[in-house]
C-alpha cells in the first residue's frame, strides 16, 4: 500500500494534454473524393500518416489517391473501412444513413469519426437541420453500434486544407465521444496537423450544437470572404 492510499489521498489527475502517439495509424475517409474529404487525406499523409480514400468507386477513390500524391491510396468505401484503424466519414449529409448501413460490418470494431454537417440552404444562406436521432455523429452511433463513434472536423475550411501553400491551419478542433480514450486518439490525429490542437468538447449528445455552429461559420465566410474556424480560449 502506497502512502497516499494509506492516507486516502486521491491520485494526481492526469494532465488532459498527455495524448497517445497516434503516429503509426491508417487513416481511412470515407468521402474522400469530396472537398472535406481530400483535405483532410492530403493534411493527414502530410503528416506521415498512410491514409486511404474511399468512395462508392474504387477507380474514383484511386484517381483521386494519385492527384493527392504519396501516402494516400484509394479503395472502394469496404475496402477504406476494412483497412484503416481510424475511419473520417466526410460523407454528404444526404448520403450519411445509407453508407453507414451498408458498411456496419466493415467498420465493426473501429474508431468512427463522424465530421458530418446536417445543413440545409435556402436563400436565407444555410441552416442548420436536426436529424431524428439528435445529430450526425448520434446517427452514426445508432448505426454503427459495434464501433466506436466519436465526432470532430467539423469546423475546417476544404479550402485551406487543400491548398499546399498553406502550412499551418490555426484552429482548434472540438471532439466529442462516450470514451474518453477514443476522444484521445482522436485530439491527437487533429494535433498531427501543424496548426490544429483537439480539444475534447463532451459527449455525443452535445454533437448538435458543435454541427450546427458550420452553419454560422459559413455566413462569417460569405461576410468577410474569409476561411475562419474556431480557436477556443483560456485552455
Amino acid at each position: 500500500m502506497t502512502t497516499a492510499e494509506a492516507g486516502g489521498a486521491k491520485p494526481a489527475a492526469k494532465d488532459p494534454w498527455e495524448l497517445p502517439d497516434v503516429s503509426g495509424l491508417v487513416v481511412g475517409v470515407l468521402g474522400g473524393t469530396g472537398d472535406q474529404g481530400r483535405g483532410l487525406a492530403y493534411r493527414l499523409a502530410r503528416a506521415g500518416h498512410r491514409v486511404v480514400i474511399g468512395s462508392r468507386s474504387a477507380d474514383r477513390a484511386e484517381a483521386a489517391a494519385a492527384e493527392l500524391g504519396e501516402g494516400v491510396e484509394g479503395a472502394d468505401n469496404a475496402g477504406c473501412a476494412r483497412a484503416s484503424d481510424v475511419v473520417i466519414v466526410a460523407v454528404p449529409w444526404e448520403g450519411h444513413a445509407a453508407t453507414l448501413t451498408a458498411l456496419a460490418d466493415d467498420l465493426a470494431g473501429k474508431l468512427v469519426v463522424d465530421c458530418v454537417n446536417p445543413l440545409g440552404f435556402d436563400k436565407k444562406g444555410a441552416y442548420a437541420i436536426v436529424p431524428e436521432e439528435g445529430s450526425a455523429a448520434e446517427q452514426a452511433a445508432a448505426l454503427l453500434p459495434r464501433s466506436r463513434v466519436t465526432a470532430a472536423f467539423h469546423h475546417l475550411s476544404a479550402v485551406l486544407l487543400q491548398d499546399p501553400a498553406v502550412e499551418r491551419i490555426d484552429t482548434d478542433v472540438m471532439v466529442l465521444g462516450e470514451d474518453r480514450a477514443d476522444c484521445a486518439v482522436v485530439q491527437a490525429l487533429a494535433g498531427r496537423i501543424p496548426g490544429m490542437r483537439g480539444v475534447f468538447a463532451g459527449r455525443l449528445r452535445n454533437a448538435h450544437q458543435v454541427e450546427a455552429l458550420v452553419a454560422n461559420l459559413i455566413s462569417v465566410n460569405r461576410r468577410y470572404k474569409a476561411h475562419a474556424g474556431v480557436r477556443l480560449t483560456d485552455v
